[in-house]
């Protein structure tokens, strides 16, 4: 089958992005990728390299009148969080012939095929993934018991009417806050199972293996293959990856503690698919100097500690709880 997939990013997340497109090259085998080019920058860039499998949308292209609205009420952040849903609509009514379309995060990476996840979808029309909260975390479910890493829609009835309900919420409310039993995009998946009729929530634990959960798991290596609970790993979620300078890379938030050897099983290709990334935009493109951030400093450390003290106090109060 092709597989349909989009994403969209912008020159601050471009190298995560092309790591995105890498590893669908080499896991995904026929598939096409519509990119969502969130600035000048990444959409000229990308242009010129003319990437296989991909097609390149501008946000001017889209952004018609209640996304400018939107776009004039929030932060930059929590207007990209809003794109996902519109744009994921947008091009399945617009591109002729889509039977499904995938949204992915730009910070996921597959280590193996996407067809497990395809082949747990069968006559349902809409598939969600849980976060899968490692014990110690799982009161950040208060965030969305599942996450925005991959949504899958068919091009049916059920798959459009979840879809446009979503777009919909997303424009009129769309914050990096809690309101009303909502949270940015990701909460409102909360309700699709009794809302709407065709959710089925992925079932495969390989699938959006992150740092919230990687210690919930068995991490092994077989035959050159990451297994998880003795399943390929089939994609990562890099959330909180920081690109700090040309090989220098902050794996992840100091919020989490994972398990050295898991990690060292799964990171060091990422970074390798950077580096080669990185040096062959510089190459190309020496003024390019975007997507370098900088290392958490004390405050932010400091704040990160203050986090796991209270998400231990949180695992330790549910567990009296449940007693």
């Amino acid at each position: 089958m092709v597989y349909n997939f989009c994403t969209l990013f912008d020159r601050n997340y471009l190298y995560h992005g092309l790591a995105l497109y890498r590893s669908l090259l080499r896991q995904a085998g026929d598939f096409k990728l519509w990119i969502l080019c969130l600035d000048d920058e990444c959409y000229g860039l990308l242009k010129k390299m003319s990437l296989k499998n991909v097609i390149l949308v501008s946000l001017k292209d889209i952004e018609g009148p209640k996304l400018l609205a939107a776009k004039a009420n929030r932060s930059w952040g929590e207007y990209c969080w809003t794109l996902g849903s519109v744009f994921t609509y947008y091009l399945l009514k617009n591109e002729p012939g889509l039977d499904h379309l995938a949204y992915l995060d730009s910070d996921i990476y597959f280590y193996s095929s996407p067809q497990p996840i395809f082949d747990e979808l069968g006559s349902d029309s809409i598939l969600i993934i849980r976060h899968n909260y490692a014990p110690a975390l799982k009161y950040l479910e208060k965030k969305g018991i599942y996450n925005v890493a991959l949504v899958l829609f068919k091009n049916d009835a059920r798959g459009l009417a979840c879809l446009e309900w979503w777009q919909g919420e997303c424009l009129k409310w769309c914050y990096n806050k809690h309101e009303d039993g909502k949270f940015g995009d990701q909460l409102y998946l909360n309700a699709w199972p009794e809302k709407f009729a065709g959710v089925y929530v992925l079932k495969n634990e390989a699938a959006n293996v992150a740092p919230w959960n990687l210690d919930h798991y068995e991490i092994t290596a077989k035959d050159s293959k990451i297994m998880v609970n003795g399943h390929p790993l089939i994609f990562y979620h890099f959330h909180t990856f920081k690109i700090l300078g040309m090989d220098k890379f902050q794996r992840h938030s100091s919020f989490y503690r994972l398990n050295p050897a898991a990690a060292e099983l799964i990171y060091p290709s990422y970074e390798t698919e950077l580096k080669e990334i990185i040096s062959e935009i510089k190459a190309r493109e020496p003024r390019f100097n975007y997507g370098f951030r900088e290392p958490e400093n004390f405050g932010e450390r400091l704040k990160q500690k203050l986090k796991r003290i209270y998400a231990a106090a949180q695992n330790q109060s549910q567990k009296f709880r449940s007693r």
